[in-house]
């Protein structure tokens, strides 16, 4: 390999490999149900009022969280997720939304539930759990509400689902 060129792999591996940071454990639980959704195809855009669009035209927004993070901790981490509506930026009319929602049609809420720093591994999926929800259905339920805890999300009714049944859940999503 020429002096001048970098490997991206080399790049990748330096920059985005701590998976228990929260902007890495973010982006791979969007690759996580990019998968279930079989929507990897397409490459992910920063920023979009989105965070998947299936080929059918079923948008998903993910939310990610954990007990664990890349800093040492006194206690685990509590569960909490950001549900406000923004105003999403549409890429092909480089524009944002005049007036802020919810955008995706469904939202998918994923823990990384391991809390052994040792035996942590955020690419073993049985290391995480899901949750999913029609947007209306969160909305009807928390009104403006900015964000929203796991244990709130589940006494409103929500289960919690293996990555398999996670599959299964988007699988069956009308768009």
């Amino acid at each position: 390999m020429p002096d001048d060129l970098l490997q991206a792999e080399a790049f990748w591996r330096w920059a985005y490999s701590d998976f228990l940071s929260n902007a890495q454990r973010g982006v791979l639980a969007e690759y996580i149900v990019a998968q279930a959704a079989g929507s990897t195809g397409k490459g992910r855009v920063e920023w979009a009022a989105w965070d998947l669009e299936r080929t059918d035209g079923l948008k998903i927004e993910v939310k990610s969280s954990g007990y664990l993070q890349t800093w040492s901790q006194q206690a685990p981490s509590l569960i909490k997720f950001d549900i406000a509506e923004k105003r999403g930026w549409n890429p092909e009319a480089n524009a944002y939304a005049v007036e802020a929602s919810r955008a995706a049609d469904l939202y998918v809420f994923c823990v990384f539930n391991h809390q052994d720093r040792e035996t942590a591994n955020p690419l073993d999926l049985q290391q995480w759990f899901f949750l999913t929800c029609r947007t209306e259905w969160l909305t009807e339920t928390f009104k403006n509400q900015k964000s929203v805890s796991l244990s709130r999300l589940e006494a409103a009714g929500l289960k919690r689902l293996s990555f398999v049944e996670l599959k299964r859940v988007i699988g069956n999503a009308a768009s």
